[in-house]
C-alpha cells in the first residue's frame, strides 16, 4: 500500500470567545492557515488535488460549503482548487487528515490539504442545531431516534459526568488536571515551542493593528484555588468550566502527500502515517469511546503503549484524558506535553489538525519517533491517528 507523508501542519493562535480574532471574519480565518501551509511547504498550488476541510457548525458565515469559500478567499489557491466540508464533531478535521491520507494512500490523489475552521464567538455552538425551535420545524431527534433511546437526550456534558462517575474521579483530580494543563501551556508558550506551528493572524485592537500569535485562554494567572472556586456546571456534577474546554475561535491546517509527490516537489516530510483508525460505541456517555479506538489502534499497528513517544488526547472534558490514562496505562509525563483544551482552546472543526501541528512539532522538538492523538466526538465516535515523525 501506497504511503502518506505530513509535510507540515499548521495553526492559528487561539482566540477566546468575543476575543482577540472576534472581528475576522470565519471563512477569511480558515484561509489564513489554508496560506500559510501553502507557503511554508513551497508547494506549487496548481497540484493541490484537494482541500477537505473540517467544521463542526455549518451554519452563517460557516455554511455554503465554508471549505471551498476559504480557497476562493486564500490569496495562494487558484479558484481550480476543490474543497469540501465535512463534519464528524469535535474529530471534524482529524477526520479531515484521514480522508486526505486515504485519497493518497489509495493511489487516487497525491496532493492534499486537510484543514479545520471554528468560529466559536461568530457562529456559536449549536445555532445548526437549534435553528428549529425559533422557526418551528422538525427536532433534529427523530421518532426513529426516540423509539430507540427514549426519553433520552444525547448531551456530551451529560456523557463527561458519566465518566466522573464510572472511573470514580473527584473534583479535586479534575481540578489538579485543569492546572496541569495551563502550567504546561504556560511554560511551552514561555519557551516559544508553539512558534513553529502557529500562522500570525492580523487582527484590530482599541490600540490599533496587531498580530494575533499568542493563545489567548491560558490562564497565566491559575492556580489551584482559582479553578476549584469555578461553578459546577451541575448541581450534582464534579465538572465545571474550568476543567472543561475553552470555547475558542480558530483555524489549523496540514498538507498531506503521496510518496511521488514528495520527490516531484522536493518536499521534505515531517512525519508519515502509520495508522489511521475510527470507532463508534455508546452514544449516551459518549465521549469515553477514545479509549477502545486506541485498544484497536494500537492492535492494528502492532504497537504497544508504551512505544508511543507522545500523545494528544483532546481535554474536552478533563474526564476524557484521565478516563485514557487510567485505561490504557499510558506514562501521564507523555500526554498533552504542552498543554491542551482546557488552557489552549477547542475549536471544534479546527481541532484535529490543530492538535496534529502540535504533536508534530512537539515529536520533532524531542527529536521521538511515535505519536498518537485522539479524540472523543459527539455520538460516540472517536478517531485514532498514529504518524512517526520522519
Amino acid at each position: 500500500m501506497a504511503v502518506a507523508y505530513i509535510v507540515d501542519a499548521v495553526r492559528t493562535a487561539g482566540g477566546r470567545r468575543g476575543g482577540r480574532l472576534a472581528g475576522v471574519h470565519a471563512v477569511d480565518l480558515a484561509a489564513k492557515s489554508l496560506d500559510a501551509i501553502v507557503a511554508r511547504t513551497g508547494i506549487d498550488p496548481r497540484a493541490i488535488d484537494d482541500v477537505v476541510m473540517g467544521c463542526v457548525t455549518q451554519a452563517g458565515e460557516q455554511a455554503m460549503q465554508v471549505g471551498r469559500n476559504a480557497v476562493l478567499a486564500a490569496r495562494l489557491l487558484p479558484e481550480s482548487t476543490p474543497a469540501v466540508s465535512i463534519d464528524r464533531q469535535c474529530g471534524s478535521s482529524q477526520q479531515a487528515i484521514q480522508f486526505a491520507a486515504q485519497a493518497v494512500m489509495s493511489g487516487v490523489q497525491d496532493v492534499v490539504i486537510a484543514a479545520g475552521i471554528e468560529s466559536m464567538t461568530r457562529v456559536p455552538m449549536g445555532t445548526s442545531a437549534t435553528f428549529h425551535m425559533k422557526e418551528g420545524l422538525g427536532h433534529n431527534k427523530s421518532p426513529g431516534l426516540e423509539e430507540k433511546y427514549p426519553g433520552i437526550m444525547f448531551s456530551q456534558f451529560v456523557g463527561a459526568e458519566m465518566i466522573v462517575k464510572k472511573h470514580g474521579f473527584t473534583k479535586d483530580q479534575l481540578d489538579a488536571f485543569a492546572l496541569d494543563s495551563h502550567r504546561k501551556a504556560i511554560a511551552a508558550t514561555q519557551a516559544g515551542a508553539f512558534a513553529g506551528e502557529i500562522v500570525p493572524v492580523d487582527i484590530e485592537t482599541p490600540d490599533g493593528p496587531a498580530m494575533h500569535t499568542v493563545d489567548e485562554g491560558i490562564r497565566f494567572d491559575a492556580t489551584l484555588e482559582s479553578i476549584a472556586g469555578v461553578k459546577l456546571l451541575s448541581p450534582d456534577g464534579a465538572l465545571t468550566a474550568a476543567t472543561a474546554s475553552q470555547i475558542c475561535d480558530g483555524s489549523s491546517a496540514a498538507l498531506v502527500v503521496s510518496e511521488a509527490a514528495l520527490k516531484a516537489h522536493g518536499l521534505t516530510p515531517m512525519a508519515r502515517i502509520h495508522t489511521l483508525t475510527v470507532t463508534a460505541g455508546d452514544p449516551v456517555i459518549m465521549l469515553e469511546e477514545p479509549l477502545f479506538a486506541t485498544d484497536r489502534a494500537l492492535a492494528k499497528a502492532g504497537l504497544s503503549i508504551n512505544d508511543i513517544d507522545l500523545f494528544e488526547v483532546n481535554e474536552a472534558f478533563a474526564s476524557v484524558p484521565m478516563a485514557w490514562l487510567k485505561h490504557t496505562g499510558a506514562d501521564p509525563a507523555r500526554l498533552n506535553v504542552n498543554g491542551g483544551a482546557i488552557a489552549l482552546g477547542h475549536p471544534l472543526g479546527a481541532s484535529g489538525t490543530k492538535l496534529m501541528a502540535t504533536l508534530l512539532h512537539a515529536l520533532k522538538a524531542r527529536g521521538l519517533r511515535y505519536g498518537l492523538q485522539t479524540m472523543c466526538e459527539g455520538g460516540g465516535v472517536a478517531n485514532v491517528t498514529i504518524v512517526e515523525a520522519l
